[in-house]
């Protein structure tokens, strides 16, 4: 990753809770907890998800900037949703929770060097090692791959309504 790459990762990451805060307002609780089925998730399950797993990023982006060797823990996003309450978490607290984290997030990532975007860690269920350049590319995509759910979710929701 250059660091022109990095600067247009960063930049699509500072956007990203502002349009799924964008793509969620003013839908009311029926349209935010309606779920297609009861194996898929919600609008809030997006939303929780959203601000639980950028914890995730932040913690192992600094595992690769800080630890030695680190090896990640992968996690089970299913479970985490099941579990964590996902389908009961208010919309504007997931959204509050994912703003400060990705904010933290990017104020960590200013002052990364091209030097620390190559160091990396073992992730037991990709079987290699994920770099930082990768991390910070996943974090900058994630919230725009949940905004066409959420688009999804929005268009399937009016449509059965």
């Amino acid at each position: 990753m250059t660091e022109h790459e990095l600067g247009t990762s960063l930049e699509a990451a500072e956007k990203n809770p502002e349009l799924v805060s964008a793509a969620v307002a003013g839908l009311d609780a029926a349209a935010l907890g309606w779920k297609p089925a009861p194996d898929k998730w919600s609008i809030l399950e997006v939303l929780a998800h959203l601000a639980d797993v950028e914890i995730v990023y932040g913690y192992r982006m600094r595992q690769v900037m800080a630890d030695k060797e680190p090896v990640f823990v992968p996690i089970d996003q299913e479970d985490w949703a099941r579990h964590l309450g996902y389908q009961h978490a208010p919309a504007a607290e997931s959204l509050a929770l994912y703003r400060a984290n990705r904010r933290g997030n990017l104020r960590l990532l200013k002052g990364v060097t091209v030097d620390q975007l190559a160091r990396g860690g073992f992730h037991p269920e990709l079987k290699r090692t994920v770099t930082l350049a990768e991390w910070i590319e996943r974090m900058a995509n994630h919230g725009s791959s949940h905004l066409g759910q959420i688009e999804r979710l929005k268009q399937a929701y009016r449509a059965q309504a």
